[in-house]
């Protein structure tokens, strides 16, 4: 299995892309969340996926930088169908809210000629808080972050030898997802900036975390591997670098800090 971080910016970086990131096993995709356009797109492309290779797509939230990137692949998926060039099935998962306002998107802005012979393809799935689905050939169960923003769901995968691999969504941890974060072998955690330039950032407003409260987390919860996004842009070229020096004070264990379109194994 590998993960491909299409995206690792917050909602409003212009330097790279917003965080989405592929699971990819057996030649089969799994998609979480897709970036606030169709920059998608070209991010997919660069990864060599195609939209029609994606058969399972989850939606943390119903923010734009996580959400439009996802009608775009729906969209493409949906002309294929239309054009005869395929006849698969798509399931989207998300809380009910999210579903609610995806299927009224996709009736809204999609051809009504695509949306009629391609819609029954594509099946809107509300999952709830705890709710397990078989993902990738891979039980995958379904949490609330506890996000006082706006209602968000991570997931947390099973991996081989009874370990887990758990995403946390893009907002700081809540001690309600301790039994999914909690001694996980990959863990996929938000981190705005650096803690040294919290006072440039503000990450406590937008209720994100810096690198060193996300990597005291994972070192308190026995976590093996952290992978951090959802960052600022303006460090960027430097971001491997202070993030990974900051980190490595409060966390150790192993350290990403992904570029867009870096693949990681798992």
């Amino acid at each position: 299995m590998r993960i491909t971080m299409l995206g690792t910016g917050h909602a409003m970086v212009t330097e790279c892309y917003n965080t989405c990131f592929l699971l990819t096993e057996n030649d089969r995709n799994f998609l979480v969340d897709g970036g606030g356009g169709n920059a998608i797109l070209r991010q997919l492309k660069y990864a060599g996926c195609q939209c029609t290779d994606i058969a399972d797509i989850f939606i943390t939230h119903k923010h734009i930088d996580h959400l439009l990137g996802v009608i775009w692949v729906i969209r493409t998926i949906c002309q294929g169908i239309a054009q005869g060039q395929t006849t698969m099935d798509v399931n989207v998962y998300g809380h009910e809210d999210v579903m609610v306002l995806v299927g009224d998107l996709l009736k809204k802005l999609l051809w009504r000629e695509q949306w009629n012979k391609a819609g029954s393809h594509i099946h809107l799935v509300a999952v709830k808080d705890g709710e397990t689905r078989n993902i990738l050939g891979r039980e995958t169960t379904f949490f609330d972050i506890g996000s006082v923003k706006e209602k968000q769901f991570g997931f947390c995968m099973e991996l081989d030898d009874g370990k887990k691999l758990t995403c946390c969504g893009d907002e700081s941890y809540h001690p309600c997802s301790k039994a999914y974060v909690e001694n996980s072998k990959w863990l996929m955690h938000e981190a705005y900036c650096l803690y040294s330039q919290a006072d440039i950032f503000s990450p406590y407003e937008k209720h994100h975390s810096t690198v060193k409260e996300a990597c005291e987390m994972a070192e308190e919860l026995g976590v093996e591997n952290l992978i951090l996004y959802h960052t600022e842009d303006r460090n960027l070229k430097e971001r491997k670098r202070l993030y990974g020096e900051e980190g490595s004070r409060y966390f150790h264990g192993r350290l990403h800090i992904p570029d867009d379109l870096e693949v990681i194994d798992l």
